[in-house]
């Protein structure tokens, strides 16, 4: 349970709050959008489990679905309530419990749980929890990190002032993730993000089939192009950014590429 309660420290200590309106979480915010809404066509039941502080069940309230967030951290819960601006339900929970009812969920979005539980039989667990909620045919949404998030970022920014991976503590953190997926944040890197899971797509997909899942696709979410040396510039460009999604969308699903993007989603069906 150490990994849990660090997590929990985490976020229940306002780590989410605008990770989604800065950086690069503005395009993951938008591709996710992007993404989910390719497969959310009619109005549905959701629950969003493990959503932070509600951003996507926000989004998903204002289409006029019926949104239920599930987080664990309070504070968290908390935040969605007072900073809702069209209703949704917020309420505390645990990815691995979920109270509520068998087949009660069209769709299940699982968009941070499965990078944040270190523990295989844990992960396996949130999906079992995930697929018994659904109805059938309902559909799952599962968010992946990459295994090598973290080292393709510390390469991307190497030379530029920010030159951590001469830094013996932090090279082993990569080299650790390399080998086995677990990233063990250093008492020395207290910023960034805590521990975690980071698959590649295969792991991904196989953890959601082998839980009983149709996998009906896969999508890298920022794909290459966060490589950008101004990504923040030419994303505000309306011009550019398409140009950038034109890209992203040439290569979402190429297999050869995926690792590459930071996070990726994988889409399934209950049977």
């Amino acid at each position: 349970m150490e990994n849990i309660n660090e997590v929990y420290e985490f976020y229940n200590n306002g780590a989410e709050i605008d990770r989604l309106e800065r950086g690069l979480g503005i395009v993951e915010f938008y591709r996710s959008k992007e993404i989910i809404s390719q497969y959310i066509t009619e109005k549905s039941t959701i629950y969003d489990i493990g959503g932070g502080i509600g951003k996507y069940s926000e989004w998903l309230a204002e289409q006029g679905h019926g949104v239920t967030l599930i987080e664990l951290a309070p504070t968290a819960v908390d935040y969605a309530k007072k900073n809702m601006k069209t209703p949704y339900t917020a309420e505390i929970g645990d990815a691995r419990e979920i109270k509520k009812p068998d087949n009660s969920a069209d769709v299940v979005l699982l968009m941070g749980p499965l990078y944040h539980i270190q523990n295989k039989s844990d992960r396996i667990k949130a999906l079992n929890e995930a697929h018994r909620v659904l109805k059938k045919g309902g559909l799952l949404i599962a968010a992946g990190i990459s295994k090598f998030s973290s080292t393709t970022w510390a390469l991307s920014v190497y030379g530029n002032g920010c030159d951590f991976i001469d830094d013996d503590i932090y090279l082993n953190m990569l080299k650790h993730e390399l080998a086995t997926g677990e990233h063990n944040r250093p008492e020395e890197y207290p910023f960034i993000i805590a521990n975690a899971y980071f698959h590649t797509i295969d792991e991904l997909r196989n953890e959601v089939q082998n839980s009983g899942f149709e996998v009906v696709n896969h999508h890298a979410v920022e794909g290459c192009v966060w490589i950008t040396p101004k990504l923040d510039e030419k994303w505000q460009d309306v011009g550019s950014r398409n140009r950038l999604l034109e890209i992203i969308h040439a290569t979402e699903h190429e297999e050869t590429l995926m690792g590459l993007s930071p996070h990726f989603l994988v889409a399934g069906r209950k049977n």
